[in-house]
């Protein structure tokens, strides 16, 4: 809470002579109170006049006015302008040998949205570490004299933060036995790699298996001993006709004549022709209710599984480093779900996490009628379906199956600037690919021209205007929204991805310092300063003041990258032109302060203004020891 303006006066000759006494002789106590008595005569000196004096005459409304606080804190939401819909698109280019290329620049991209071609109006070079390297060498610029117990000091050394982020989530509902226990070993092999600076985090589309991140190596053993294949709406094994999901959709969505009639064929192979036979009855009939059923079902796997997704992309966005999720997976496909995935790849990018896919299916060949888990069954007096040898028809359909379950697996890491790794049986080269960020990425973003707000899909094509031999992949499309976000809700929203952004953004100038002091070895206060450089703030003038806004958000994150708590203020300046040239000069300086234990922090600041819509977010490290 802000102290009042009469409180933070209280300052006399007396006192100041009784200070420099206390300097001399606990000079460390002096220098905590230094800070506090300069953070608190900043927000004294800009207050001004605070309250309204009254006055007889006919100017007292006119006084009031001129005698408004010229700055006050409180923790109410602020509104921004958000007038557009900024598309963001993430796009790796690589060489011919498979090597990340990062020595391109904006006039190198062309993008075009449904063909169109668009200007690039942010433009980024994303360099895993990089960030993670300019924390600890401000840590290291900031750091004092060392911590005593009850001396304020800065970090003497970052401290050993993790620096990057991997959830793994396995597919249990589409996974075979086989299939899961192949990956599963391969990923035990693939734990043990992982470097003291990596967090895993397992998770399942089922729900029934999850750990959150963590560098404990016997839990995260645990977890995977946990993994089985559990699927919640499974198909029966020995249907007959035995419909796939892919098949499903073809009858039911897009009334495929081919797909139906073959089923139906299958249908009457099912049985022995007898009269008692009344599977025989209404082959079509059946069909058409084996078909919506796998259809219903299909659906509810896709729709829990696109959900486990995005809410796993969801909890990596909020770790404060290099995010990355791997979907282990044998692909399955979400017809008339297309939205859905989409927004999981806008999410992800806005984001900057990474999505990495692994086809579980190895090099997959396709068998006729299935697998031998899923070859069909002759019933008593019948025969196999097809014994003849197997229709074209249904070998089209099942090599287009089989395509179709790649092709999610495919979008989900071209569309955020993963790796797909597929037909191939290497799974521990398969998981060393998918869990590495690309050495060098592009965060290309524009503002769609007269975007139509009907929720309509928009085709994406990202070019290089090189003539080199080089590969691009990039996301493929996005909707367009059906109505503008409330403006608040859309601050909010923008302020929260980049809290829990690994990225610095350096709009607005500010400096981050971090001090602290312990109190006793069980707690200490930790103190984030915020140092904002005011002379590049837009001002609007009301009624002979300076008016904006500043938005100020202090995060800690623990060893592990988890969000401890976060601290939120809105400064509301009125300044007088007087103060306002006083202040061009020295700025101001938001402090926040943290009661925490000791140990290894994450420091994430972001500061916002109103009028310019400007904004800074910076990283910071802290050890109390």
């Amino acid at each position: 809470m802000r102290s009042s303006p009469e409180a933070e006066r209280r300052v006399t000759p007396s006192g100041a002579a009784r200070g420099f006494f206390f300097v001399y002789t606990y000079f460390p106590y002096f220098l905590l109170c230094l800070i506090s008595l300069f953070v608190g005569l900043t927000l004294a000196f800009a207050q001004g006049d605070s309250q309204p004096t009254a006055a007889p005459n006919a100017g007292a409304q006119s006084e009031n006015k001129q005698n408004v606080a010229e700055v006050a804190s409180h923790d109410e939401p602020t509104t921004f302008r958000v007038n557009v819909k900024l598309v963001v698109v993430r796009a790796v280019v690589r060489d011919s040998q498979g090597h990340a290329v990062g020595n391109l620049h904006r006039e190198d991209f062309q993008v075009f949205d449904k063909g169109k071609p668009q200007v690039i109006t942010q433009f980024e070079v994303d360099e895993p570490g990089a960030l993670t390297a300019k924390a600890r060498q401000k840590s290291d610029q900031n750091s004092g004299e060392g911590a005593s117990t009850e001396t304020p000091s800065s970090s003497a050394q970052a401290p050993p933060i993790p620096e990057r982020f991997v959830a793994y989530l396995f597919d249990d509902m589409h996974l075979e036995f086989g299939d899961l226990a192949h990956a599963r070993e391969a990923a035990e092999r693939h734990f043990s790699s992982l470097r003291p600076t990596d967090r895993a985090a397992i998770f399942t589309t089922s729900g029934r298996t999850s750990l959150d991140f963590t560098d404990d190596r016997p839990r995260l053993h645990e977890a995977l001993l946990r993994l089985q294949a559990q699927p919640i709406s499974g198909r029966v094994v020995h249907d007959c006709p035995e419909i796939s999901y892919y098949q499903a959709d073809l009858i039911v969505n897009k009334h495929d004549p081919d797909a139906r009639n073959l089923a139906i064929q299958e249908a009457s192979d099912c049985g022995p022709i007898t009269p008692q036979n009344t599977t025989l009855g209404n082959p079509a009939g059946m069909v058409d209710a084996i078909a919506m059923g796998v259809l219903t079902a299909g659906q509810q796997n896709t729709r829990i599984a696109l959900g486990t997704l995005k809410e796993v992309v969801r909890a990596v966005s909020r770790m404060p480093g290099q995010r990355s999720v791997v979907l282990v997976s044998p692909g399955f496909i979400a017809p008339d779900l297309q939205s859905e995935y989409i927004e999981i790849i806008d999410r992800s990018v806005r984001s900057q996490v990474i999505i990495s896919t692994l086809d579980a299916r190895g090099l997959y060949v396709l068998v006729p009628y299935g697998d031998f888990i899923h070859q069909p069954v002759a019933p008593p007096g019948g025969r196999i379906p097809g014994d003849a040898g197997p229709p074209t028809t249904k070998t089209l359909i099942q090599n287009a199956a089989a395509s179709a379950d790649a092709d999610l697996l495919a979008a989900l890491a071209d569309g955020t600037g993963g790796v797909f790794f597929h037909n191939n049986n290497d799974f521990d080269e398969g998981f060393r690919r998918v869990a590495e960020a690309p050495e060098y990425s592009y965060v290309l973003a524009f503002a769609p021209q007269n975007l139509k707000l009907d929720g309509s899909f928009h085709t994406l094509k990202v070019t290089l205007k090189s003539s080199q031999k080089l590969s691009l992949q990039a996301r493929r499309g996005y909707y367009a929204p059906k109505n503008f976000t409330d403006p608040n809700e859309q601050a909010k929203q923008e302020i929260e991805d980049v809290l829990y952004s690994q990225e610095e953004l350096h709009n607005l100038p500010v400096k981050l310092h971090t001090q602290f002091f312990k109190a006793d070895d069980e707690d200490a206060k930790l103190i984030v300063l915020a140092q904002v450089d005011v002379r590049h703030l837009h001002f609007r003038k009301v009624e002979g003041r300076n008016d904006n806004v500043l938005t100020c958000v202090s995060a800690l994150f623990n060893r592990n990258g988890n969000f401890i708590q976060g601290m939120q203020k809105v400064v509301t300046m009125h300044w007088k032109d007087e103060t306002l040239d006083h202040k061009l000069a020295s700025g101001i300086t938001l402090k926040t302060s943290f009661d925490v234990k000791p140990g290894s922090y994450v420091v994430r600041l972001v500061v916002r203004d109103a009028e310019g819509q400007l904004m800074s977010a910076e990283n910071g490290t802290v050890e109390i020891r």
